[in-house]
């Protein structure tokens, strides 16, 4: 993995507009922080637009949805596609409900995604139309393994080539993959799914990865995955008997603002399909 690809957004600095679940807001602004980027939170449709038009990016997350969030959805990312600005898409629980699955289902038709982010069962009932997501957690039959990661990398690969967008299947084996190339990536620590928002974080911190190396697209968005995971593997490393799951988390968040371009290159675990 090319250390550039993470100096880039030390360097450039992006400014990142989140749409993004409330659970997780603080977490995905301090890991745009922690990179190098810059995050900003806006929602209401009436000045989705303009922020949007503001920022180098667009994080799109359905984790919270409501009726007064799902205007604004539509409404910045179709003004991120005529800005040419990168944008996200987080289906936290598509499946889960027809709200969570028609709202991705209609932001798929009418916005260009440069990457989609989720769990193997979000991404599975956005390319098939309908899924079983266990809340917004992924069913443990739709999990990729050592096994099937071939057949994982090449639905991955499909769903790419009919979307155009980059499409980033998240786990416990991570696959990242555009309709000719998959980077397998075996980075992260089991502690990670125990803690929440380390999904919503990873969206935004890709977000600022793309921004930052648009013309490498696939490349940025699989750097992302890689550091989100170092992270969590030095986090853990970090833990003593008496930290939980909270310490954890915050653990995470400074070892993404000490993450070297270097410690990218050399820790990075992968293999391309």
């Amino acid at each position: 993995m090319r250390k550039e690809l993470l100096e880039n957004v030390r360097n450039l600095h992006p400014l990142i507009h989140n749409i993004t679940n409330y659970v997780t807001v603080n977490d995905c602004a301090n890991i745009l922080l922690a990179c190098g980027g810059s995050p900003i939170m806006a929602d209401d449709v009436e000045e989705a637009e303009e922020i949007t038009s503001i920022c180098g990016g667009l994080n799109i997350n359905i984790g919270t949805l409501n009726q007064r969030t799902i205007p604004a959805m539509r409404k910045a990312g179709i003004k991120a596609n005529e800005l040419g600005h990168p944008v996200v898409l987080d289906p936290v629980g598509a499946g889960a409900s027809r709200l969570r699955t028609g709202t991705a289902m209609d932001l798929l038709e009418h916005v260009r995604f440069s990457v989609i982010r989720g769990n193997s069962s979000e991404i599975k009932t956005l390319a098939l139309g309908s899924g079983s997501t266990r809340g917004v957690d992924a069913d443990l039959a739709d999990a990729v393994t050592e096994e099937n990661l071939a057949e994982a990398a090449a639905f991955a690969k499909e769903f790419s080539g009919k979307t155009g967008a980059v499409i980033a299947v998240t786990g416990a084996i991570d696959i990242v993959a555009d309709e000719k190339t998959s980077y397998c990536i075996f980075n992260g620590h089991p502690m990670m799914s125990s803690i929440t928002g380390t999904g919503c974080q990873l969206s935004a911190l890709t977000a600022a990865y793309v921004t930052a190396n648009q013309e490498h697209t696939l490349e940025a968005a699989a750097a992302a995955v890689c550091a989100m995971g170092i992270c969590g593997e030095k986090a853990r490393q970090r833990m003593t008997e008496q930290d939980g799951n909270v310490s954890y988390r915050n653990y995470i968040i400074d070892a993404m603002c000490h993450l070297t371009g270097e410690e990218l290159e050399q820790k990075a675990r992968y293999k391309i399909l």
